[in-house]
């Protein structure tokens, strides 16, 4: 029997939060009291899990103390001033803002890539999760890189909205439903309705936004390769739930098409779906509430024999933050 756990989950009526409490039900989570934490206005409001009603609370001294594990799904800010309190409470902190994730003492896991550096053993600890994007990429890049070696990474990104949280997604909906009436953006910088917009959070002085510099560290440090070349170019769209990315991988080595697949095929949480022809591949729609990360249309290009391009589509808020997250939970507690 695996022992139950006290556990809380800050930001537990938002859009990754909600989440947690559909998967945590879904895998039988041995939950012996939750702590969900949301704001002021939430307070009270009851979050159903595994047949109990468990009230919200607000985040303050003392509020960790007691449990095992907590969940942050609630922003940066939040994350580097109440995760340390979790640890020194006596509790696992698995962090999904980006708060602790280029911390040279935090380890940044994602369980099918680089499970091995969680350490059950070890005292309580910040566990940081990483990017939604930035985890599809690595789960399809670990058996490439094992297999066959790399040398650069490119890989652009097709967010959906739901990217941006529960604001995101009721903006597209609101815009579609009000459509041909113009509605002023208020998440995105642009309407998103009809539109792309290849901006994902803030622009450095180099041109890159926010999104594409936590890919670019992000792969490195999750696959153990400083020296990768990865470059990323991060595009939001109006899909409302799962992110897809086109990747060129330029490999150490010249393989044929059945080596890269079968690699592809064996990888634990990788779905392959390759028969571009019959027009399939991986969409976004039909990935939407899937725990896998899928990936389709690889080929070769015809002027480098070692460079490969694939389709990687996965759930972004499902795997690409609440999923990965109670994956590191189960690695700790019960690998």
């Amino acid at each position: 029997m695996k022992r139950k756990l006290k556990v809380g989950v800050v930001g537990a009526t938002g859009m990754v939060g909600q989440t947690f409490m559909n998967i945590l039900s879904e895998r039988s989570f041995p939950i012996e009291e939750l702590r969900p934490f949301a704001s002021e206005n939430s307070l009270g409001k009851k979050i159903e899990l595994q047949g109990q009603q468990w009230p919200c609370q607000v985040l303050k001294d003392g509020c960790f103390d007691g449990l095992d594990l907590v969940f942050f799904s609630s922003g940066d800010d939040i994350s580097a001033e109440w995760a340390p309190k979790a640890v020194a409470a006596g509790a696992f902190a698995v962090d999904n803002s980006a708060a602790f994730r280029m911390d040279p003492n935090t380890v940044l896991i994602v369980p099918e890539v680089n499970g091995d550096l969680v350490n059950k053993d070890s005292k309580p600890q910040i566990i940081a999760n990483p990017n939604c994007s930035t985890i599809q990429l690595v789960v399809a890049l670990k058996p490439l890189l094992e297999k066959f070696g790399l040398e650069e990474v490119r890989v652009s990104t097709y967010q959906a909205v739901s990217g941006a949280g529960q604001g995101g997604h009721d903006e597209l909906i609101e815009q579609t439903s009000n459509h041909p009436k113009p509605t002023d953006p208020k998440t995105f910088p642009h309407t998103i309705l009809f539109n792309c917009i290849p901006q994902i959070g803030s622009f450095n002085d180099e041109g890159y936004s926010s999104e594409e510099v936590k890919i670019m560290k992000e792969t490195r440090k999750i696959l153990g390769q400083k020296d990768l070349k990865v470059s990323a170019f991060a595009v939001r769209i109006p899909a409302l739930n799962a992110h897809s990315e086109s990747v060129w991988v330029t490999l150490n080595k010249s393989v044929s098409r059945d080596e890269v697949l079968a690699a592809l095929s064996g990888q634990e949480g990788i779905v392959v779906q390759d028969e571009p022809k019959k027009s399939v591949y991986p969409l976004a729609r039909d990935v939407s509430g899937k725990d896998p990360v899928y990936v389709g249309r690889v080929h070769r290009d015809p002027e480098n024999p070692k460079m490969w391009l694939m389709w990687v589509v996965s759930d972004n808020i499902r795997k690409g933050a609440a999923l990965n997250g109670i994956q590191i939970a189960e690695k700790i507690f019960f690998s």
